[in-house]
């Protein structure tokens, strides 16, 4: 069995900064991709961010210079670094991670919220 566990989520103002955490663990060989994504209510659960297993990255275009996302593979980790929060990103936001050779992929987290006040 694979887990995913999230962290990191709160409050914050407009303009402020938070950082969530992903940790994964069970039977693990290897990860290739990690990602973000966010939902907010009544929408549907959208792509925020990617990265390879070789650290290869890709955003959305609304949070392009705003978030950062990092892996550390001795971990079984990733980031996401959130800076010049807006209301609009307020979410919860899910970690998502494919599993080298399991045919249960992808896996999913329980999701933090993250709420940002105007």
């Amino acid at each position: 069995q694979v887990q995913l566990v999230e962290s990191g989520g709160g409050l914050v103002q407009a303009g402020g900064s938070l950082r969530l955490s992903c940790a994964a663990s069970g039977s693990i060989v290897s990860i290739s991709t990690m990602a973000w994504y966010r939902q907010a209510p009544g929408n549907q659960r959208d792509l925020v961010a990617t990265i390879s297993s070789g650290g290869s990255t890709n955003y959305v275009d609304s949070v392009k210079g705003r978030f950062t996302i990092s892996r550390d593979n001795a971990k079984n980790a990733a980031y996401l670094q959130m800076n010049s929060l807006k209301p609009e990103d307020t979410a919860v936001y899910y970690c998502n991670a494919w599993i080298t050779g399991s045919t249960k992929n992808p896996y999913w987290g329980q999701g933090t919220q993250v709420t940002v006040s105007s």
